[in-house]
């Protein structure tokens, strides 16, 4: 038997795992554990996600909370090494970017234990963003790097990686997507929004925004949030606030640009949602407008356009091959660039290679030729 352990830790980590622990438990001579780290733990970020995926409880959870970057990475660290001295895995599984990644893979190597990262080699440059850190550290400690898109396989080769670490594998948020796409279109979100009747959907657009950069100071927050209140007086903007951007757009006085109650104009905030109702309004969305990577992905999947409010993205596949844009966060390029996207008759449709649903079962075979 040979063992596996995945280490996931906020939203974004349960999509990408959910394909490939389905895959492994598949495998006779494979054992599984899967933690969580708890750095998600409200249960509208990480509860009902399990439930949805159909993923199995974790066999731990960690609890380690909210915290500084330095701090949660520290407590993941400490909690996590009596698990792997207990378990003794031949490899530990991460998976993306967050802290709960880093602290997995540094935890795991520091152990004599192999690792394993999905979603290798993507990049921004831009190291102000705490993500970026993450991706580089993870990737230069990792002994086999499973890799989403074109562009990751280049920049691990300038980095210069040897390329037998190195897996093209494609997109496991793809997988998750593919599987889970029929379902999520039996939702009844739109019409629990007021937004459907029968079998028509009016226009509407989604938001999201939870980077640091964009949410935690009032002038960035302001201005991104006043250009999608002038696109949403054409048509309704569903805004599934993350805790920390609701939080901070109370304490900077900007709910005044949220929709009022019972308006069907304006951004209308909602409580964050479970992957199957997020993944039935961006399917139906005539825009989308995100700082989040994983969106970015899933519309590029979809065919919906996308605004990216960010300078940069580790994920220019999307932009290459779908239907992303990358507008930054100034108030008139935000403007202009949906108008654009608005008008246009159709968009890109078009997706990356290897985005077929398959990612998982190519890394489940990888692993079980070499963990002999």
């Amino acid at each position: 038997m040979s063992k596996i352990l995945s280490v996931v830790g906020a939203r974004p980590n349960f999509m990408k795992i959910a394909p490939i622990v389905e895959e492994i438990v598949k495998v006779p001579t494979f054992e599984h554990r899967l933690v969580h780290s708890g750095q998600h733990y409200d249960e509208l970020l990480s509860g009902n996600f399990f439930s949805d995926l159909g993923l199995p409880q974790p066999d731990v959870n960690l609890q380690v909370g909210s915290g500084s970057h330095a701090v949660q990475t520290a407590e993941v660290m400490k909690r996590l090494e009596p698990v792997l001295l207990d378990f003794k895995p031949d490899l530990v599984l991460v998976v993306g970017d967050v802290n709960s990644t880093l602290a997995g893979a540094i935890t795991a190597i520091k152990l004599g234990v192999a690792v394993g990262h999905v979603e290798a080699g993507l990049r921004s440059f831009d190291e102000t963003m705490p993500e970026e850190i993450n991706r580089k550290v993870v990737d230069a400690i990792s002994n086999y790097l499973f890799v989403s898109e074109p562009s990751g396989v280049e920049n691990l080769k300038k980095e210069g990686v040897d390329s037998g670490k190195v897996f093209f594998v494609g997109n496991v948020m793809i997988d998750t997507l593919m599987k889970h796409r029929t379902v999520a279109a039996k939702s009844p979100i739109l019409s629990q929004l007021g937004l459907k009747n029968g079998e028509s959907a009016a226009p509407y657009g989604v938001l999201t925004l939870h980077r640091p950069s964009n949410v935690d100071r009032e002038e960035s927050l302001a201005t991104i949030l006043g250009a999608v209140a002038e696109i949403a007086q054409g048509m309704p903007i569903l805004f599934p606030v993350h805790p920390r951007t609701r939080k901070n757009i109370g304490d900077f006085g900007l709910n005044t640009l949220m929709a009022k109650n019972g308006s069907q104009r304006g951004i209308r905030p909602l409580e964050p949602l479970g992957y199957l109702d997020f993944l039935a309004l961006n399917a139906k969305a005539k825009l989308v407008l995100t700082d989040s990577g994983g969106i970015q992905e899933e519309t590029t999947a979809l065919g919906v356009p996308c605004l990216t409010l960010r300078e940069n993205t580790e994920r220019p596949a999307t932009v290459e091959f779908g239907s992303n844009r990358v507008v930054g966060t100034d108030g008139k390029k935000i403007l202009s660039a949906a108008k654009s996207a608005l008008s246009e008759n159709s968009t890109q449709s078009g997706v990356p290679p290897l985005w077929d649903g398959r990612a998982a079962v190519r890394i489940v075979e990888i692993l079980r030729k070499k963990l002999v």
